[in-house]
């Protein structure tokens, strides 16, 4: 079974759940955290992305026991040959950007610059402002179309009220994303929006940038 980069912890329950070569099981997030050790950790972005074999009948625990010490073996890794100034003050800070970056965006060569227009803002105490935490945070209530009300409704998870990195991991990132969280370019880019083609358009200053947001989301206008 493939786990997949980018994945939240409910899709990859929902996958081994429905695959009939495992026996799941009925706990949720923190009963499964417990059954693992970690009380008290939660779930998002403590399973690592691969793919996994095992025999018919395998539970649902002992395949995410074997994800779970995957990414605490790639974690720990990565953070013994972490950048020497990193802002990101523990691995836990790291898995949580790494999600962030994972979600950002799908192409190897932007993962290392968007990981250093995340420092720089952190280190100018600017908000990160990311859409995709906005949307983790929204949960269920999330239909496909993030709109100004929702960029403007305050949870834990949305980096436009709040400032830093929010509370926990939003999806399961890989290790490229880990990599780029920990080694991020150094650049003066401090906003980049999505062309439309998987790629994205960086800039050093606000008013470069809405003219990209005018270009790439809203059509020129």
């Amino acid at each position: 079974m493939t786990i997949v980069e980018g994945w939240r912890f409910a899709e990859l329950l929902r996958a081994l759940r429905t695959n009939p070569a495992i026996v799941a099981s009925t706990l949720d997030g923190p009963g499964i955290m417990t059954a693992l050790g970690e009380p008290g950790v939660h779930p998002e972005g403590q399973f690592f992305p691969d793919t996994y074999s095992f025999a018919k009948g395998t539970t649902e625990l002992d395949v995410l026991r074997q994800a779970h010490q995957a990414l605490q073996t790639r974690l720990d890794a990565a953070w013994q040959s972490r950048a020497a100034d990193t802002l990101l003050k523990s691995p836990y800070e790291a898995l949580i950007l790494a999600s962030i970056i994972e979600k950002e965006t799908a192409l190897p060569a932007e993962r290392r610059l968007i990981a250093g227009v995340f420092h720089q803002r952190l280190r100018r105490n600017m908000r990160l402002q990311t859409d995709p935490t906005v949307i983790y945070g929204l949960g269920e209530s999330f239909d496909g179309n993030l709109r100004r009300d929702d960029l403007e409704r305050d949870t834990p998870y949305n980096t436009y009220t709040r400032g830093g990195l929010p509370p926990t991991p939003i999806a399961l990132p890989g290790q490229a994303s880990l990599t780029a969280a920990l080694h991020p370019d150094q650049t003066r880019f401090l906003y980049f929006v999505a062309r439309g083609d998987g790629s994205s358009q960086f800039s050093t200053n606000l008013d470069d940038h809405n003219r990209a947001v005018n270009k790439y989301q809203r059509g020129g206008r």
